[in-house]
């Protein structure tokens, strides 16, 4: 397989990188702009690697992403370039449109001028993998999960972009025929993770002993799912996966804010004693405008199409994330710069 990923140089890119070049043997070209959120470091296993490449381009140019994919052939495209962070998306809505709504557009545009120059038997193969998020179906309430047949309705200007990105998608599978197929995940996360989103900051904040940010009251529900989990899953429905289709994944991890950081502050007290009670840190600041309440994702789907289960349970692998997170202060302190702006969360922690 060979695999064009763009944003491979983020969270869940570079995880997909090192799963498919390392452990499946499969040929990927890395398309990435490098902006703030890139990881550095997460990519090293693979640099110099015969079957990893890397290019610093912009998903915008559409002629450089027609270009690219001319020079290396992929039987798939990967799309995860996106900015994804809900706090900046208020703050900077333009960037979210800009890269999410037209780096969709450019990739789709050139997927589908290259499909339409392959032989019969490759372009039957050929798939194009829209990886969009939960956030999409706007807020549950107090029960229910999100299916394929959920309807959307975003809250937040990220969460709309999201949304018009999985629309395009699906349009020029419709019109064009181009083999679409879109993923909406659970809040992720693990290792490498940039410290703007909620377990990395929180472990931070633990380690470092500063104030720890919750929004309002703490009860708002994420479904949690370890990265690793959703490369599994990428990769199955990269493999067998139908146009046209789309698939829930989400790992039955429900959990409020409140409960993620209370189950930080106590793996903090075992690793960090010195610091008990990390509870102490817990910091309630003012919501989040157009916060929602509530999110489930119902897997179904997947498991019985594809056979995928998630296989890290969320207290094994927070653990495993935060300490990660206590070992790798040279690793995380330097990003710390690059998340003032347009974090809410993330600066009230900085600046108390």
């Amino acid at each position: 397989m060979r695999v064009l990923i763009t944003g491979g140089s983020g969270f869940i890119g570079s995880a997909v990188c090192r799963d498919f070049v390392l452990r499946r043997g499969w040929s990927v070209l890395n398309v990435d702009s490098l902006t703030y959120a890139a990881v550095p470091g997460a990519l090293d296993a693979v640099e110099g690697h015969s079957r990893y490449r890397f290019v610093r381009a912009d998903v915008c140019d559409r002629r450089r992403m027609g270009e690219l994919l001319a020079e290396w052939r992929p039987g798939a495209i990967l799309h995860l370039a996106a900015e994804s962070h809900v706090d900046r998306s208020i703050s900077a809505p333009e960037t979210f449109v800009r890269t999410n709504v037209l780096g969709t557009w450019s990739i789709l545009d050139a997927a589908r001028e290259y499909h339409a120059s392959l032989p019969a038997r490759q372009r039957d193969a050929f798939r194009v993998l829209l990886v969009s998020t939960d956030e999409v179906y706007g807020s549950l309430g107090e029960t229910g999960r999100f299916t394929e047949q959920s309807p959307y309705d975003p809250s937040s200007p990220y969460s709309a972009s999201k949304a018009a990105a999985d629309h395009f998608g699906m349009a020029w599978y419709r019109t064009y025929g181009l083999p679409v197929i879109i993923s909406n995940c659970s809040n992720n996360y693990g290792p490498w993770q940039f410290p703007e989103k909620l377990v990395p900051l929180m472990s931070i904040c633990a380690f470092l002993e500063r104030p720890m940010p919750v929004y309002g009251d703490g009860r708002n529900v994420r479904d949690w799912l370890h990265v690793d989990d959703h490369v599994h899953a990428l990769r199955l429905i990269l493999q067998g996966g139908r146009p046209g289709r789309r698939y829930v994944v989400g790992g039955y991890g429900e959990r409020r804010n409140i409960e993620v950081v209370e189950a930080i502050c106590a793996i903090a007290d075992r690793l960090r004693p010195g610091g008990r009670p990390h509870g102490r840190l817990v910091t309630h600041v003012a919501d989040r405008p157009g916060h929602d309440l509530r999110y489930a994702m119902d897997p179904a789907r997947i498991e019985r199409e594809l056979g995928w289960r998630a296989r890290v349970s969320f207290d094994e692998g927070l653990e495993a994330t935060v300490r990660w997170y206590f070992e790798n202060e040279d690793w995380w302190r330097p990003l710390l710069e690059r998340m003032r702006p347009g974090a809410a969360a993330a600066s009230e922690a900085w600046t108390a």
